[in-house]
């Protein structure tokens, strides 16, 4: 198995575990976890799982003319894209932040565009727009009613926030993880993610009556910290090491399919046909996207 094949594995894996995120990480807010003390308990338990297996790896040191990017890169992917997930989550719904996440792709190509000069191709912009199209038919078309979503609009807004922070993140990361090798990165990301999230998260942390949680809310933050902090970093900064930044990208439109799938298997939604078209349309958006280019044949 090449790879490039691991590298789409990866991020498969890593996008399925954040569509499961939307309604497991819902479930524990803000009855039992406050958003930011949330992000406390991911940053420091990424970091601490990150510098464990850090030994298993090579020893580096970060070059200090790499320090302003690095910090760069733990503000927009550890910091602030985290805070505004999570805080737009606990005002909106599952459904909403499905939906907005699909934002990352078109944010990611202009962005790489812009800034470093990536080229785009005609496929690979079909691809997301057809996504794209998928995705918001999967998720417009259907509805929801929630009792836990207080200020939907302002939730909207800081989760398509998180798809301007962590399109940055994914443009910025890319240099990084050429240079060093992943443990190295993620573990001084998290570390200096804790720094960035502690005057946001601190209260909140405290706050936590862990004496009181019950078994469904413990194993759903360990589930957060584990499989959606950890696990999916980890498998997208491998991703990013075969992948650009924009094919990685998009891979979120796959986030509403099994989201509606986790959400039917759990007995609150039904599959009709418009969600099994725009399935369809959103796998096929995924794969052109997501499909090297053949060298020219000019070039060679």
């Amino acid at each position: 198995m090449s790879r490039r094949t691991l590298a789409i594995l990866a991020a498969l894996g890593a996008t399925i575990i954040y569509a499961l995120n939307h309604t497991i990480a819902k479930g524990v807010m803000p009855n039992y976890v406050q958003p930011f003390g949330f992000i406390m308990l991911r940053v420091i338990g990424a970091a601490i799982l990150f510098w464990s297996i850090s030994f298993f790896g090579p020893k580096e040191k970060i070059d200090k003319k790499d320090y302003p990017r690095m910090f760069i890169c733990a503000l927009l992917g550890m910091g602030l894209n985290m805070l505004v997930f999570f805080k737009g989550l606990s005002l909106s719904t599952p459904i909403n932040s499905a939906v907005l996440i699909t934002t990352t792709p078109i944010i990611v190509v202009l962005l790489s565009a812009v800034l470093i000069k990536e080229k785009i191709i005609p496929k690979k912009m079909v691809g997301i727009l057809i996504g794209l199209l998928g995705a918001l038919g999967l998720i417009f078309f259907g509805s929801e009613t929630r009792q836990d979503a207080p200020n939907i609009p302002l939730g909207n807004f800081l989760i398509f926030m998180n798809s301007v922070f962590y399109g940055s993140y994914l443009i910025g990361a890319k240099t990084l993880i050429a240079k060093y090798h992943p443990f190295t990165f993620m573990k001084w990301l998290f570390t200096i993610g804790i720094a960035i999230c502690l005057p946001f998260g601190y209260q909140e942390l405290i706050a936590i009556d862990w004496f009181n949680l019950p078994f469904e809310a413990l194993w759903k933050i360990a589930f957060v910290v584990l499989g959606t902090t950890f696990c999916t970093y980890l498998f997208n900064i491998f991703a990013l090491t075969q992948l650009k930044a924009s094919t990685l990208s998009a891979f979120v439109y796959i986030q509403p399919l099994i989201g509606i799938l986790f959400a039917v298997a759990t007995g609150q939604d039904k599959l009709t046909t418009l969600k099994i078209v725009a399935a369809c349309l959103v796998f096929l958006g995924v794969y052109l996207a997501s499909k090297k280019p053949k060298p020219d044949p000019l070039e060679s």
